[in-house]
């Protein structure tokens, strides 16, 4: 299990103990890795926090790595995370609190009842706000005409969880907020199997989204990027 952490600072240790709190009710082995990724020179207090839940759990180990610049963000850390990972199942979340750690058992249950390629969750409420549901929306409905494929209204939901076999077969590149999109275009063209559960997303009270104006561009920019390249492929 990959952990998102950056910028959580000490909501990382609340996470990371509700996480575990929901893993040690089921059966299932795991490993847990926290990514504290940072920009040099950043205040953020995020990796020293991570370094200490690690050292007091032998199933926790951390990914820490600066940053080489302000493109490297959130695909960047999703890469770094689930690289090191070595399970036969995979699964990433954000460390945020927007999404319930309980829906990681659920995920696995889908995953392997069906015997799917991959599982993911589906938000059905959000605590976001009016803004981000509207660009969700208009997100979701330009990737579904252009890529008919993907079948999810959800494309941003997570946690997602594969198979190793299917995680390898998706040999993952982007460094930005476009990595999500790039796994369900890349899942459609392999033809992966995939399962959803619904989900709620809470609101974060800690702070605002990461996902600027310049942020939405940069997805526009992807689209007709990753067009073309479906194009040729």
């Amino acid at each position: 299990m990959v952990i998102l952490c950056y910028r959580s600072g000490e909501f990382a240790r609340t996470f990371y103990q509700n996480m575990v709190d929901v893993l040690k009710k089921t059966n299932l082995d795991y490993e847990i890795i926290l990514v504290g990724n940072h920009l040099e020179g950043s205040p953020d207090t995020t990796p020293t926090v991570i370094t200490d839940i690690a050292r007091s759990h032998d199933l926790t180990k951390t990914v820490i790595k600066i940053k080489p610049d302000r493109e490297h963000a959130m695909g960047w850390d999703m890469r770094c995370g689930l690289e090191a990972t070595t399970g036969d199942v995979v699964t990433v979340i954000d460390g945020d609190g927007q999404m319930p750690p309980e829906d990681i058992p659920r995920l696995y249950e889908t995953l392997t009842s069906k015997h799917l390629d991959m599982s993911k969750a589906r938000r059905i409420t959000r605590g976001d706000g009016l803004y981000r549901k509207s660009i969700s929306l208009i997100f979701n409905t330009i990737m579904r005409v252009l890529f008919p494929g993907i079948l999810t209204t959800d494309i941003n939901g997570k946690p997602k969880m594969f198979t190793r076999v299917a995680f390898e077969r998706l040999k993952l590149e982007s460094n930005d907020w476009f990595i999500d999109a790039e796994i369900m275009i890349k899942a459609a063209r392999l033809g992966l199997t995939i399962g959803e559960i619904e989900t709620e997303f809470h609101k974060n009270p800690g702070r605002p989204s990461f996902i600027s104006f310049n942020a939405n561009i940069e997805f526009l920019k992807n689209i007709i990027v990753w067009r073309i390249k479906e194009f040729r492929n």
